[in-house]
């Protein structure tokens, strides 16, 4: 079975989650000290790029960086693009919406109080033009989603930007209608319905965020509770 390793966060491991779910492929979310039994700062040194996620395969293989993993999954799903052209687009579209990762992303996993207040104000007018790039893409194509009525990596890791965009200020999303119906048109697909439902819940954004995982609340981070 896969096994994708991660830290109590909703950020980087969510897209490739997304697609596992769609794919209908088993694998099995591990913390980072569950999987390494030992704290993040000796691990970090001794993985390819030093940093989480990482996929490992059944023959115990690693695979690191988030578009790798999404790639693979891509191809073990059946989903990769034989046209080159349209899969340069479909790629365009995964580095664009990876971009997002920061500032929005840290911010609404970890900052708090004025400092979170702060970051949110100063990151709308920059969200709201990369929405905007997102929004005017949709339309390139005919189909529900950004190359056709599948969807992919892009998508979902576009996705998940725009869901988590609605724990810093639901307003901003709301001012894209065409991100609206692409958001519900994924929201709707019963695989993701599922995992949205099951999924922990990210409580306290912008005072003291926390995964409720098993019915139990535990701090964001990088460290075991």
């Amino acid at each position: 079975m896969l096994k994708l390793v991660y830290f109590k966060m909703r950020a980087l491991a969510e897209a490739p989650q997304l697609l596992l779910n769609y794919c209908e492929i088993n694998y099995e979310y591990i913390m980072s000290w569950d999987h390494f039994d030992d704290e993040w700062s000796n691990v970090k040194p001794k993985l390819a790029f030093r940093q989480l996620p990482m996929m490992e395969v059944e023959d115990g293989t690693q695979i690191c960086q988030s578009i790798a993993i999404l790639q693979y999954i891509e191809n073990l799903g059946g989903l990769k693009i034989s046209d080159p052209l349209m899969a340069a687009e479909a790629m365009a579209v995964l580095q664009s919406a990876q971009e997002l990762f920061v500032p929005l992303n840290p911010t609404v996993n970890f900052a708090v109080g004025q400092d979170f207040s702060n970051k949110r104000d100063s990151m709308r007018i920059y969200l709201e033009s990369r929405f905007s790039d997102l929004a005017r893409y949709l339309d390139k194509h005919e189909g529900r989603y950004f190359i056709d009525d599948t969807p992919r990596a892009a998508e979902f890791a576009c996705f998940h930007h725009l869901d988590l965009s609605r724990e810093l200020d639901p307003e901003t999303l709301k001012k894209f209608p065409r991100l609206i119906k692409f958001v519900k048109d994924i929201e709707d697909i019963d695989a993701v319905s599922t995992y949205l439902k099951n999924r922990p819940e990210l409580v306290g954004v912008g005072t003291e965020p926390k995964l409720v995982i098993n019915g139990t609340e535990h701090p964001t981070g990088v460290m075991k509770t």
